[in-house]
């Protein structure tokens, strides 16, 4: 089994300003301080139907941490599935995605299956509790490394001109580029 990097960009809250009295005005900052991406998961928010259907994660639950609801250092971008799995989970046993390096407790196979590092209780918690060996993590990952592949196609022929690569990659991007106006269509 190949063993890949669980994600290549980690998140870093960056937001400095004042605190606000909502903590969903804080969600476009976020967005951009998480990559739009989970800071459970490492998926996109685009392939669950963009950062309408994200959601704020309070890592300390703010139903028993009513103090740290609007702070901006306790939230995370969170895709709706891993948000109602944590739910108000306190046991202690979640790793900050923007305090700690998730490739020491995560990794991916080669399909994209996420799994947790055996010497790490924590994740091993958070792989049950949220649920990370559900398929849908591995599809959006190979989506992704897809997306890049035909990318790197693409400048290929363009540079080499490889008449059979290039009937490959149109064929290729034809059926790719249906199933994403089928998920815009969804949003």
């Amino acid at each position: 089994m190949s063993v890949k990097q669980f994600r290549i960009t980690a998140p870093q809250r960056t937001y400095a300003g004042k605190e606000l009295a909502d903590y969903k005005r804080y969600k476009k900052f976020l967005v951009e301080d998480f990559h739009e991406r989970c800071g459970y998961t490492d998926c996109s928010h685009f392939w669950f139907g963009g950062k309408t259907t994200f959601q704020i994660d309070h890592f300390k639950p703010k139903s028993i941490y009513p103090a740290l609801e609007t702070k901006y250092s306790n939230l995370v971008y969170s895709c709706s599935y891993v948000n109602r799995a944590k739910s108000n989970d306190d046991s202690g046993n979640y790793i900050d995605p923007c305090e700690v390096d998730y490739n020491a407790h995560f990794y991916r196979d080669e399909l994209g299956n996420i799994f947790p590092d055996k010497k790490s209780d924590s994740a091993q918690y958070m792989y049950k509790k949220l649920k990370l060996y559900l398929k849908r993590y591995s599809i959006i990952w190979m989506l992704e490394q897809l997306t890049e592949k035909k990318e790197l196609l693409r400048k290929y022929i363009q540079e080499f001109g490889d008449q059979e690569a290039k009937d490959l990659y149109l064929e290729i991007d034809y059926l790719f580029m249906n199933y994403l106006k089928y998920l815009k269509a969804e949003q």
